[in-house]
């Protein structure tokens, strides 16, 4: 790596990422604006949704579908704000996805009627899309260069992280809800979100590469096989890459439905509230294991073998569930074991494009590949809902689930096949 000059941020050169000082920066600041992006602009919601319907008369099914609608909207605004950090880099947009979210923010708190609700949530939506994961990732993928091992410890700190949003910021909405009231609650959170946006603004100052510029993988065998995460590594494919999104998003559709229609399959079948509760937190530790697991172990494997294990980790979990809801504590090792998967399954959403094609427009492809989960994922608490009522219950829409997993896998090996034909004949080291 060349020096940098005094006062100047290091930049990267060629694909080798930035020095490890500057990507640590880059990290920590990310962990600090992920986690107060998803506690305000995601898990504060649920907390203030039933207080908002009581204090307003808003239905609450429009709330929800407000609140869907955001997610919907980042899914679909994320493409752009993909091709815009290819091109110039993550600070201007997140630093400007940053103020857009406290605008947005604050226009909730003083909303006069439910359309303008609804219009607020739109904004956050666009918001979302340029401050949550999908930017993050394709930050430090792009920083990180060619190393699989430092990209994927940045990568596992920011999820970690972010995964105590909901521990963080469900008590403390709770506690301004008590206090203040919705409308002022959602005034408070404003100004926490506010810090983002100077973090943002200094945190992510190193110059940036475009990736869209950035070569194909490099095939020499002995740069390809010094990491395996980067074993699947061949020239883009159109439809390798449509039928990763189409397998990441059934599997994701998966992974969501099972986490929101928990409670309401363990309470139908003789669990009181409380239980479903606790088994639901305790699939919330299995999340921040499974993240931590994953760097270890699972990333030594090749991208194709490394997703299939997870989701057909989602498929026995899910159809487990389906089968037995007793006794607790095993109801309860079930929960935490889906909970692993589902820790371990954002990070091979995080991995699943770099580790097949490099570095070459990782956000637009990211955030394809971002954007149809979180729409699918979007879907996922109102479709679970009719599936059951359709069904005759959730157990029947929990085996659904499973199969629905199933398929994933099956399109995810189809992808994989024009994957292998190119690699076939190297000397790497693949699934």
């Amino acid at each position: 790596m060349e020096p940098a000059t005094a006062g100047v941020e290091p930049a990267v050169v060629d694909d080798r990422g930035l020095p490890h000082a500057a990507l640590r920066r880059v990290t920590v600041v990310l962990c600090v604006t992920e986690i107060v992006s998803w506690g305000v602009m995601f898990y504060a919601f649920p907390v203030l949704a039933t207080s908002i319907s009581t204090a307003e008369g808003w239905p609450m099914v429009w709330l929800v579908a407000a609140f869907t609608l955001a997610l919907v909207t980042s899914g679909v605004c994320g493409v752009w704000v993909g091709r815009h950090i290819d091109h110039a880099g993550p600070r201007n947009v997140m630093t400007a996805g940053s103020a857009v979210a406290v605008v947005a923010v604050l226009a909730l708190a003083v909303a006069p009627s439910l359309p303008w609700f609804f219009a607020a949530w739109i904004v956050v939506g666009a918001a979302m899309s340029a401050t949550l994961y999908a930017p993050a990732f394709a930050a430090v993928t792009g920083w990180a260069g060619r190393d699989a091992r430092r990209r994927i410890r940045s990568l596992t700190a920011i999820t970690l992280v972010a995964g105590l949003a909901s521990t963080v910021f469900a008590p403390l909405t709770a506690l301004l809800l008590v206090h203040l009231g919705w409308r002022s609650s959602y005034l408070v959170l404003a100004v926490v979100l506010l810090a983002t946006v100077p973090l943002h603004a200094w945190g992510l100052r190193p110059r940036w590469v475009s990736t869209r510029s950035r070569a194909e993988p490099d095939t020499d065998p002995t740069t390809v096989a010094s990491s395996t995460a980067d074993a699947e590594c061949v020239p883009f494919d159109v439809r390798a890459f449509t039928l990763l999104v189409v397998a990441m998003a059934l599997a994701g559709f998966a992974v969501y439905a099972v986490v929101i229609n928990l409670v309401p399959l363990l309470t139908g079948n003789g669990l009181t509230t409380s239980q479903a509760a606790v088994a639901l937190g305790v699939g919330g530790v299995g999340q921040v294991v499974g993240r931590v697991f994953y760097g270890p172990v699972l990333s030594r494997l090749g991208p194709t073998t490394r997703a299939v294990t997870t989701i057909a980790g989602v498929v026995a979990t899910t159809g487990a569930l389906a089968l037995w809801q007793s006794p607790y504590a095993f109801v309860c090792v079930l929960s935490f074991l889906s909970g692993t998967v589902r820790g371990i399954f954002t990070l091979i959403q995080a991995t699943a494009v770099v580790d097949r094609w490099g570095v070459g427009d990782i956000g637009h492809r990211n955030g394809i590949l971002t954007g149809a989960v979180t729409v699918v994922a979007a879907f996922a608490p109102w479709v679970g809902a009719v599936l059951a009522t359709v069904l005759g219950s959730y157990d029947a829409t929990f085996a659904l689930l499973a199969g629905l997993a199933v398929v994933s896998v099956l399109v995810l090996l189809a992808g994989a096949r024009p994957l292998r034909r190119e690699a076939r004949g190297r000397t790497v080291v693949g699934s």
